[in-house]
């Protein structure tokens, strides 16, 4: 399969005073083309650093990152802006919508920042909002929508640029039990389509449900392991 995402010896350093914290210490992963990988780990594993390299929110201290073949580890901020627009969409457990736009304004969002006209920005925000299952929500406020609702307008944001990875910050969090397997349900179907996912979460049922569970502990990679389809599980 075609790689997507290679991290070489990556690491983030902070200092905190005097002291020096190694949230990432030296990890290598690769990930390919349609893989669907759920990151878990302990408070404090490096799991929120890390997501934040891969999406490009943040450059490592050391080592490659290699998205698509160039290596991103050492570009500047708004190479970087360009590029998370282009190839990464987010999904967040707090949604991050615009209380004042409607679930249509909200999701053509990232076109704006891409240059896209108005008519082609609403065509392609409403074709996501359909494939998400709010068809019939598009001039919804935040407010008027339930909690799994703004999290599908969340998702279809994600989806809005066709981007090669999906990238999910613990986004059942601030969901019901039922909500978050519907979400789930959904990252599935996205999956199904082609896309990427990569999901940061530290419910063990929610990354049973990925195919590939990457656990990391200090700043480094603690296994590695690849799920087993449900039916084999049975």
């Amino acid at each position: 399969m075609q790689e997507v995402i290679r991290l070489i010896d990556i690491t983030k350093f902070f200092k905190l005073g005097e002291e020096v914290i190694r949230a990432i210490n030296g990890v290598n992963l690769s990930i390919s083309r349609n893989e669907y990988v759920a990151l878990m780990g302990p408070s404090g594993a490096g799991k929120s650093t890390l997501m934040n390299i891969i999406g490009c929110l943040d450059t490592p201290t050391s080592g490659q990152y290699l998205l698509n073949g160039p290596d991103v580890a050492k570009l500047h901020d708004n190479e970087l802006a360009v590029i998370r627009n282009k190839e990464i969409g987010f999904v967040f457990q707090t949604f991050n919508l615009l209380p004042r736009y409607s679930a249509l304004e909200n999701v053509a969002l990232p076109l704006v920042y891409a240059g896209t006209g108005k008519s082609e920005r609403e065509k392609r925000a409403a074709e996501v909002l359909r494939q998400v299952g709010l068809g019939d929500r598009m001039k919804h406020k935040p407010n008027e929508l339930s909690g799994g609702q703004r999290q599908r307008v969340a998702v279809a944001r994600a989806l809005v640029n066709r981007p090669s990875i999906i990238l999910a910050d613990e986004p059942t969090g601030n969901l019901d039990t039922k909500t978050s397997h519907e979400i789930m349900n959904l990252f599935q179907e996205i999956h199904d389509t082609g896309n990427t996912i990569i999901i940061v979460t530290h419910e063990e049922d929610i990354a049973r449900m990925a195919r590939r569970v990457v656990r990391l502990r200090d700043g480094v990679v603690e296994s590695d392991t690849i799920n087993l389809p449900a039916d084999a599980r049975a």
